[in-house]
């Protein structure tokens, strides 16, 4: 039987079986690969000695061996077919064998039968049927036909569906008759007999094992065709497949001379077998011992083509098979579903995963058989009375039925180890085999590789084990070791056998390293099975390691090692292993004396090395022949005792120091006969170079000095400038408050923390970091990778002597320390002692040197060139590609520093840079941030190593400092269930870090804690053992973490996993701790909320919380004592129990993108440097998302506010025509579309944006502000509609009267032009007549209605206000015009008197007196300085002073002038919605509105009189402020008076009316009556349609000028933002005050301006939106006349009948007026009526079009609603709330929002006029500076003084504020400040001057001011980053308007 294929019993390796899913059909060629092997490859080794797929050489052009085919002629091809008769239908139509000739079928095949196929000569030898014929004679034809023929194919015929018995044995026929060579020349043929069925090979095939493997002896080639074979595409198709088998096969035939040399060995025995055919049986057996014969003689020749197809099966069964790439690290440092069954494709996948997971079971896997049955057979007259011979059913051997005979053996695991070792690259072997370390089993080698047959030795998968080991000297002193395994010398035994043993090696070599655990695996392990592939000749490693106690079985570090396979079969492992070993132990059975075995015996017995004989069939003891030379029988003996003789012996050899060598790992690469991986891998070689180049660099460097010298960036400058960012941010540090002026001083210290980033941007470059940089920037991905590894590898192999030392000296130095302590001793002992402790801590500190502080050196360098924005000048490459490089770090499996753990800082520079390349090269793809918290040395490390297979650094020598990041990618599979790409772990440091004694603090650790716990989706809280002290420490600080995250609104969960506990399965003690751990955690939850100020008692009130399902206990790490211990593999089950809890949770979260993930990171960390954590937190990432929900929430309001104004406009149109009805449920209908529209459009964005999670706690409030708005928008829409209803019922008398009018001057200029008609006048005479007779009619009509009034504003004003005050006082007031400014004034003192005025009263203290009372403590005068508003100031866009006195009231406060002035603000806002509602348009003009007003003046003042505490208002104040207003309601009160003039004296209507009478006269004279009509009609319609036109208008340019006005396309923040660039563009100090003091009146202000700009620049485009939409309304008309004219010449109407109609169809869209004298009953030409009018408005709307020109013929003035006033309404209907100590407005863009006041910037609080008290300097701090420190202010001029840190308390204006402390450079303000110093210095009375306004001055002459100012407005675009140039915090530079860009561009970067 071929090696291919076998029996469960067989001892020949298996292949694995195809699945039919992974056949591919290629329409082209029917000829199906196998297992994604292309048609013209089969199997092919893969290249560079691993395994592959391809197995077939390239094709190349078709030769035969005896014909030449360069021409490209069509060659000549001989086949022969064989296989089931019934396959084929032989007959005329068959190409290939046409008919059957019965008479004598065996002549077919030797003379074979020529046919003409697809133009080739094809010889075809028939042997159809042979294998079911007697084989005697069969034997002669088969010799003859195969030298007389070159067979280029055999053609296996098999029917399709029907595979028989015969079919089962045809390729072992053809085997035994042709050679095992024929498999490579067998085409498989299926035949159908219906088409159909071409479609049932898959499922035959998938589920058919038997025909899957006959399919796989013919390498996997088959084709189809029918049974009659009469289709000639397919037989064409056929010969091309058998042409590119000839080229597979390298152009050769199956020749005459293969089949001798199958002939020749067996001589006449095979002759002489077949003389007598009388005995068939015999026969048949002879047969198959000849096969066999046959066999081994040439095995030797092909055992290297079975090796290597054996192992390209073995590689398919296990689907490990890949065409273009090894497998890859990557590639299972994901997650993944884990399975809980195996099948044998699946084995690979579940072992790596398994061992990735230090689980050692992962070599006892179970395989899954798809169809198990019971292995008990009966005969089929087995009965109950027949019992039967108990000898033959017992002894007698079975016969196996078939299915059992064709199904494979179990994969034998090791060989899943090694072909998955195999196909893997150099960095995933490396990981298998420290795996492997790990789990203590023994390592690969030398490893024979199967396609290449060289023997490799992985010296570089060795590079990352370390073993340690205690070894005890002959006094009893115990010394450790730590050492790289590579360069470990140690003694090296060496086992081996020659021959077929009954003792198991490997079994006996676990004996003597560990007993309790199979290092080397052996045939009785689980996984093992008969059979085995990739085993045979492979040397294995493992070393014993001693723990120092007397139970070590050898007292030093032991090598063994382990050649599997017979010894003389691998003659160059064998020479190199016994040449290398320090004993050499031979494993023989009985041996023959001339065995060539004994040979090589006879040499270990003559050397001079120990040599140690296992006997497998003596019983002898232990016995020395000679000195080192000792034999062992294991024959019938105790094994205990057998396995403690060759301990023994081994030791004596040992022992023997003369005779003893000492192995190295390294030193095997010196052997020219095996292949080095290190050495034939280019990149690796190259990356060892450079790794090497740099490490010479350290050569004679000491350990503690190498960072100052190599890497300076990272020392001592770095943790200055750390330093000095904490204090900046933290007023408890430093000397930062201490002074006067906290901006001048944060500055300082800004400036202080430039010149150290400017002085690591000058270091030079160290020829170290200079290598480092250059080969990260090489392309050669591997080389780079490779070049970090070796890097890593000697730096740790360069460091970990000196480490090791200086922790062995530290814990002296420790354990001295806590003696001491123990002693209470306090003496200079004690002192010393820690001092000594202290400079062995930071010896050990700058001995760690690893890969993270090169790129903590690098992160260093980018951050320094960053700030100074400068390359350094010796680095070739530019800084901006540092973080590019880090990120391609991260996707290859390298963990990325977060937080520098020696500084304790983020280098958030450097780490979001890292994660903007990530995002680039990646995406912003969605992570689950999962962290780990607990104290040192818990397994916080190996747990996540364990958990995901990384390589986080977890030896004692090097532990976690800070917080490092690694992605994990999600694998496909289970992104089905997840909604993320990666998984992104955090390890961290532990908490109380030994190593930071005398430096760590609680404070370090709850930042530490509350970072991960802040970034995590998750936080693993891991605590080791069942100390309840340590615990209680960890739970304190993760509980307060917790608490904190509640606060800020992070949602956070967290799992507590319970290390090293012993008997984790007792589910009583299991319960009883979870119950501890519930109430210690609520007892934490108490303590914690004490500190963070909260009343929570509950730790599930913090977070959700299952102690039943959040808790896992997990046993100690390790099975046994360390260090031969290997992993409990219950500890591998808890965690993986743990990820798959994990996975579970995780797959209800969403993740966070990677953005969002950078955001988080500053959001904490910036919050974390302030002392407040909860005050100090800024959620960037909410923030951002709010603005785009408000943007949104602008889009939706527009949405319904311009749907509403459409509507409305319609229901105007509707009254006027007379429907004085209007329901809210109509208006409700005809919102509904809008609203629906606006509803979806609002769903969709919260279900599908990709921070939904984020936006969902906003929903419903938007959802209920939206309903609101709309509600509000009907409720006003119905009261405006219903006013004019009111108006229009009012007017019912009057347009009575209109009518009357228009008919009587119809009829009369009708009778005028019929009298004059006969006279024959001229036009100029008529025109006369015309004019006499219109004057007359007038008057006649008139005669009875007296004319309306002209108003007296000013007059009534006058007399209202003299009721109250004296008429001349009044009069004063008002000619003196103080009131026109009263709302922009500088100063309102002279308005006010204080109470402590003698006038009023002198029993209350001033408050400058009260301020004197309370300045009691000397201590507060020095310690703080405090702040409280300035003593005047003032608001306005105009602003004077004049010759006004100096104020005398001092103690007027800038609050209390606020106050004044929020007051007049709000009267004038109040008395302009009392203007706007009076009905002075439809009633006239009335004095009781002025009434009204002055009324609501008078009531406000005594309301904020009775409040204010502190001064009381004069009467001029009352009457200027009355004035005022009253100034601003003339002209809306004149404006509306005069529209109801116009719309109510019948003189003026009469007057507009005349132009159209006058022609209804001209056409009467004329005659033309029809024109008369239509002309009437039509000039109705004219200004109807304009005034629709209007209105439409201003809707659409409003919704253009959100599109095109960049102000306006968003929200209320964004319309700021460009108010704030054009003021500076202006740089208008009145313009300015105006935005501080009334932002709102300023809004409508620049919206208005916007708008007028717009009409100035975009002319052209408004006219023709204008036009446009004339256009389309007059379309509306003519569409209405036809509709018309069909109804009702479809009820057979007349023309008034058809008016009615037109006009009510028109109802919504025109207002119709004066129509009802046009009498069209006598016209019953319906279609000339229609098109008269159509006419007649085409030549008017014609004549209409030409009038607007240019955009001075539009008169916006004309429309209902214009566009600013349609924008104001939109964007100032919102939050205009400011701050009360800097005048910022809050940015909510509702009015009335939930939750505090809030604004991104805020402002220098001098701005709004305060200072500093008892000063006449204005303040120069800035809210968010100031909140944060210890100092005060005095709210309200109020001598209690407010901590600015409770700023909340200085009232009800205050408490409503949420500032957050922020110390980004406000560089707008601060420029504003220094260009309008001077002014600011005149509006508030107040100056700069002194050690607090120092900063602010502007130090040059006035010369360079004016020069400043003439800087140039391209300037403000000049620079792009806010980090772009850090001068302006030296005064000298200050006023460059180059800041506002910056600060602008700050702007920007926040929406």
């Amino acid at each position: 039987m071929d090696s291919l294929t076998r029996d469960p019993d067989d001892e020949i390796p298996s292949v694995t079986h195809q699945h039919p899913e992974d056949i591919m059909d290629n329409p082209q060629d029917n000829v199906k690969p196998m297992n994604n092997v292309t048609p013209e490859e089969g199997c092919n080794p893969r290249s560079g000695g691993h395994a592959n797929i391809s197995l077939a050489p390239k094709p190349s052009d078709f030769k035969n061996s005896s014909h030449s085919y360069m021409d490209h002629s069509d060659p000549d091809l001989t086949v022969a077919l064989f296989g089931s008769s019934e396959a084929v239908q032989f007959g005329c139509d068959n190409i290939l064998l046409g008919e059957r000739k019965l008479e004598n079928a065996k002549c077919s095949m030797i003379i074979p039968l020529e046919r003409k196929i697809s133009e080739h000569c094809v010889s075809v030898i028939n042997m159809i049927g042979s294998q079911e014929s007697d084989l005697e004679p069969l034997d002669h034809f088969v010799d003859q036909v195969v030298k007389e023929n070159e067979i280029h194919a055999f053609i296996f015929v098999v029917r399709l569906g029907q595979l028989t018995d015969e079919d089962k044995m045809g390729i072992e026929w053809l085997q035994r008759f042709f050679g095992v060579q024929v498999l490579s020349f067998v085409i498989t043929l299926f035949t159908y007999e219906r088409e159909e069925e071409c479609d049932t090979i898959t499922d035959d095939l998938k589920n058919n094992s038997v025909l899957e493997q006959l399919l796989e002896k013919c390498g996997g080639r088959y084709h189809t065709c029918s049974k009659i074979m009469n289709n000639q595409s397919e037989m064409r198709e056929l010969i091309d497949r058998i042409k590119r088998l000839f080229t597979d096969n390298n152009q050769q035939c199956y020749t005459g001379e293969m089949y001798t040399t199958l002939k020749e060995p067996l001589g006449d025995h095979q002759n002489s077998e077949y003389q007598s055919g009388t005995d068939r049986e015999a026969s048949l057996h002879l047969r198959d011992t000849n096969s066999q014969l046959f066999g081994s003689l040439i095995q030797t020749e092909t055992e290297g083509h079975k090796q290597k197809l054996a192992a390209e099966q073995l590689i398919k069964r296990l689907q490990l098979e890949s065409e273009h790439q090894l497998l890859r690290a990557v590639d299972f440092l994901q997650s993944v579903v884990q399975s809980q069954f195996q099948e044998p494709c699946e084995l690979a996948q579940i072992f790596l995963q398994r061992l990735l997971m230090m689980d050692y079971r992962a070599r006892g896997l179970e395989v899954k058989e798809s169809n198990k049955k019971y292995h008990t057979q009966q005969t089929d007259g087995d009965s109950f009375e027949d019992v039967g011979d108990a000898y033959e059913d017992i002894f007698q051997e079975t016969a196996k039925p078939a299915d059992e005979m064709n199904k494979s053996d179990s994969v034998h695991l090791m060989d899943v180890q090694m072909a998955v070792f195999h196909c893997a690259d150099s960095f995933l072997k490396q990981l298998i085999v420290t795996k492997l370390s790990q789990c203590q089993y023994a390592l690969p080698l030398l490893v024979p590789n199967p396609f290449t047959q060289q023997i490799e030795f992985p010296l570089w998968t060795f590079r990352q084990i370390n073993k340690s080991w205690k070894t005890k000297d002959d006094t009893g002193k115990i010394s450790s070791k730590f050492q790289p395994m590579y360069e470990a010398e140690t003694p090296m035994v060496a086992f081996f056998r020659f021959g077929a043993a009954s003792l198991s090696k490997s079994q006996l070599m676990n004996s003597l390293i560990n007993e309790k655990h199979n290092t080397f695996f052996h045939r009785n392990c689980p996984g093992s099975s008969r059979t085995r592939v990739m085993m045979d000749g492979l040397v294995e490693i493992a070393w014993y390691c001693p723990s120092g106690k007397e139970t070590d079985r050898f007292n030093h570090c032991v090598a063994f090692c382990n050649l599997h396979g017979d010894a003389g079969d691998h003659e160059t492992q064998l020479d190199i292993l016994t040449e290398m070993a320090s004993v050499n132990v031979a494993i023989l059975p009985q041996l023959d004396k001339n065995d060539k075995s004994m040979t090589k015996i006879q040499n270990f017995y003559k050397g001079s090395k120990p040599f140690i004989c296992l006997l497998t069939d003596k019983d002898s003891a232990l016995t020395e022949m000679r000195k080192g030379k000792y034999k062992i029988g294991f024959k019938a003996r105790n094994q205990s005792v057998a396995f403690e003789e060759i301990r023994r012996a081994i030791n004596n050899c040992l022992l023997s120091t003369e005779s003893c060598s000492f192995f190295r790992l390294e030193d095997m690469a010196k052997y020219y006969n095996i292949r080095v991986d290190e050495v034939h891998d280019d990149d690796c070689r190259k990356g060892k170079e450079a790794a090497l180049q740099m490490i010479t660099l350290l050569k004679d460097k000491d350990l503690t000095e190498i960072k100052e010298s190599f890497l300076p960036c990272q020392g001592q400058l770095w943790h200055q400038w750390c330093q000095k960012n904490k204090e900046l941010h933290r007023p408890t540090l430093g000397e930062l408050y201490k002074g006067s002026n906290i901006e001048k001083n944060k500055s300082s210290k800004q400036l202080e923390m430039q010149k150290i980033r400017e002085q690591q941007q000058t270091f030079n470059l160290s020829q170290f970091v200079k290598i480092f940089i250059q080969k990260l920037n090489s392309q050669a991905g591997n080389e780079v990778v490779y070049f970090l590894k070796w890097l890593g590898i000697l730096l740790d192999d360069y460091t970990t002597e000196s480490v090791s030392v200086l922790l062995h000296e530290y814990h002296e130095k420790w354990s001295t320390v806590l003696s001491l302590k123990k002693k209470y001793d306090k003496s200079q002992q004690m002192t010393a002692a820690q001092v000594k402790l202290e400079r062995v801590s930071e010896k050990l500190q700058s001995a760690t040197f690893g890969l993270e502080h090169i790129l903590r050196e690098i992160a260093q360098i980018y951050e320094s060139c960053s700030s100074v924005k400068k390359n350094k000048k010796d680095l070739k490459f530019n800084f901006s590609s540092f973080p590019s490089l880090a990120a391609k770090m991260m996707i290859s499996g390298f963990p990325l520093e977060l937080m520098d753990g020696d500084a304790a800082h983020v280098p958030l520079i450097w780490v979001t840079a890292v994660l903007d390349a990530l995002i680039q090269k990646l995406g912003d793809k969605r992570v689950y941030v999962l962290s780990v918290l607990g104290t040192q040395s818990s397994g916080k490390s190996t747990m996540l190593n364990t958990m995901f297979g990384l390589q986080f650094a977890v030896s004692a020598g090097r532990c976690t400092r800070g917080a490092f990041m690694q992605l994990v990618r999600v694998s496909e599979e289970m992104k089905t269930q997840l909604k993320f790409d990666y998984i992104l772990v955090i390890d961290t440091e532990g908490l109380y870090a030994l190593e930071l004694v005398g430096r760590s603090t609680r404070n370090h650790d709850n930042e530490m804690a509350t970072f991960v716990v802040g970034l995590g989706n998750m936080t693993l809280i891991n605590i080791f053992g069942e100390n309840a002290a340590e615990m209680q420490d960890i739970l304190q600080i993760v509980v307060q973490a917790f608490l904190r995250m509640k606060k800020i609104k992070l949602n956070t969960s967290c799992m507590f996993v319970h290390q090293n506990v012993s008997d984790v399965t007792a589910e009583e003690k299991n319960m009883e701790g979870r119950r501890r751990l519930q109430e210690k955690l609520d007892e934490m939850t108490k303590l914690a909320a004490k500190e963070e100020d909260c009343d929570t008692e509950f730790f599930s009130d913090v977070i959700a919380f299952d102690v039943q399902n959040d808790v896992k206990y997990f046993p100690q790490l390790w099975e046994g004592s360390p260090p031969m211990a290997p992993p409990n593999p219950d500890y591998s089950t808890n965690i993986q129990e743990l990820k798959d809890t994990i996975l579970s949770k995780a797959s209800n979260s969403n993740g966070i993108t990677l953005s969002q993930f950078r955001m988080r990171i500053n959001d904490l960390w910036n919050a974390l440097l302030n002392e407040n954590f909860v005050f100090s937190f800024k959620n960037t990432l909410e923030i951002a998302v709010y603005r785009k929900l408000e943007t949104m929430y602008s889009d939706w309001t527009w949405s319904l506010r311009s749907a509403m104004i459409g509507i409305e406009d319609k229901f105007y149109n509707r009254i006027a025509n007379g429907n004085i009805k209007v329901q809210e449920n109509d208006l409700l209908a005809h919102m509904r579309e809008t609203k629906d529209q606006v509803e979806k459009s609002m769903m969709s964005y919260f279900k599908v944006q990709r921070d939904k999670e984020i936006l969902c706690q906003w929903r419903g409030r938007f959802e209920t502000r939206i309903k609101d708005l709309h509600d509000d928008l009907v409720k006003g829409m119905k009261r405006r509609l219903d006013e004019a209803i009111e108006q229009k019922k009012a007017r019912e008398e009057l347009d009575r009267k209109r009518t009357e009018y228009e008919n009587k001057l119809f009829i009369r200029s009708k009778e005028l032009a019929l009298s004059l008609r006969n006279i024959g006048t001229d036009e100029l005479m008529l025109k006369q007549e015309f004019d006499t007779m219109w004057s007359k009619w007038v008057t006649e009509m008139t005669e009875d209605t007296p004319p309306l009034e002209d108003l007296n504003f000013w007059e009534d004003v006058m007399q209202i206000l003299s009721e109250n005050h004296e008429l001349t006082f009044v009069h004063e007031r008002l000619n003196q015009k103080d009131y026109e400014l009263i709302d922009r004034r500088s100063d309102y003192c002279d308005y006010i008197m204080l109470k402590k005025d003698p006038e009023y009263s002198d029993d209350t203290a001033s408050s400058e007196e009260a301020g004197k009372s309370s300045w009691k403590s000397k201590t507060m005068t020095l310690k703080y300085t405090v702040m409280y508003p300035a003593q005047t100031s003032m608001s306005g866009m105009e602003y004077f002073k004049g010759d006004q006195k100096q104020p005398d009231n001092k103690g007027l406060n800038a609050e209390c002038q606020s106050l004044i002035r929020d007051l007049i603000h709000k009267i004038i806002q109040e008395t302009e919605k009392i203007t706007k509602n009076s009905p002075v348009g439809r009633r006239g003009y009335n004095d009781s509105y002025i009434q009204e007003i002055t009324d609501c003046v008078k009531k406000s003042l005594q309301q904020h009189q009775s409040e204010s505490q502190m001064y009381i208002l004069k009467k001029e104040f009352t009457i200027d402020l009355s004035l005022h207003v009253c100034d601003i309601a003339r002209q809306e009160f004149t404006d509306l008076h005069k529209e109801f003039r116009e719309a109510n004296d019948p003189r003026l209507y009469l007057e507009k009316q005349k132009t159209q009478y006058c022609n209804v006269f001209m056409n009467f004279y004329r005659g033309a009556t029809a024109t008369i009509q239509s002309e009437f009609i039509c000039s109705n319609l004219e200004p109807s349609i304009l005034q629709a036109v209007y209105n439409e208008t201003a809707i659409s340019l409003a919704a253009q000028m959100r599109s095109d006005i960049e102000a306006l396309c968003e929200n209320r923040q964004n319309l700021e933002k460009h108010i704030l660039k054009f003021l500076a563009e202006r740089e208008d100090f009145k313009h300015y005050m105006k935005y501080i003091h009334n932002p709102r009146a300023y809004f409508k202000l620049f919206i208005k301006n916007e708008v007028k700009r717009y009409f100035t620049k975009q002319n052209q485009k408004i006219v023709n939106i204008f036009k446009e939409n004339l256009k389309q309304k007059v379309q509306i008309v003519s569409n209405a006349m036809k509709a018309a004219t069909v109804e009702v010449k479809s009820k057979r109407g007349d023309g008034n009948m058809w008016f009615r109609c037109f006009t009510t169809t028109l109802t919504d869209e025109l207002k119709f007026t004066g129509n009802s004298c046009v009498d069209l009953s006598e016209i019953k030409d319906l279609d000339f009526l229609e098109k008269l009018l159509r006419d007649s408005l085409k030549e008017k709307m014609i004549n209409l079009q030409n009038s607007f020109k240019s955009i001075n013929d539009i008169k916006m003035e004309n429309c209902r609603k214009g566009p600013d006033e349609i924008l104001i309404e939109h964007f100032c209907q919102c939050c205009w709330v400011q701050c009360p100590f800097c005048k910022a407005i809050c940015t909510n863009t509702m009015e009335d929002h939930p939750g505090d006041h809030s604004v991104p910037f805020h402002r220098n609080i001098g701005l709004n006029g305060w200072s500093y008290r008892r000063t006449t300097n204005l303040a120069v701090e800035i809210c968010t500076t100031a909140v944060v420190s210890d100092r005060y202010f005095y709210p309200n001029s109020r001598d209690d003084a407010v901590p600015w840190k409770e700023y909340r308390k200085g009232g009800w204006n205050y408490a409503n504020w949420s500032i957050t402390p922020d110390f980004c450079d406000l560089l707008y303000w601060k420029w504003f400040v220094c260009r309008f110093q001077k002014d600011l210095e005149w509006y508030y009375n107040k100056t700069f001057q002194g050690d607090e306004g120092e900063k602010y001055i502007y130090r040059g002459g006035e010369g360079e001011r004016e020069k400043e100012r003439e800087i140039d407005k391209s300037s403000l675009s000049r620079y792009s980053d806010p980090e772009d140039d850090r001068r302006y915090m030296d005064h000298r530079y200050l006023p460059c308007r180059k800041h506002l860009h910056l600060f602008m561009t700050a702007v920007d970067q926040t929406d």
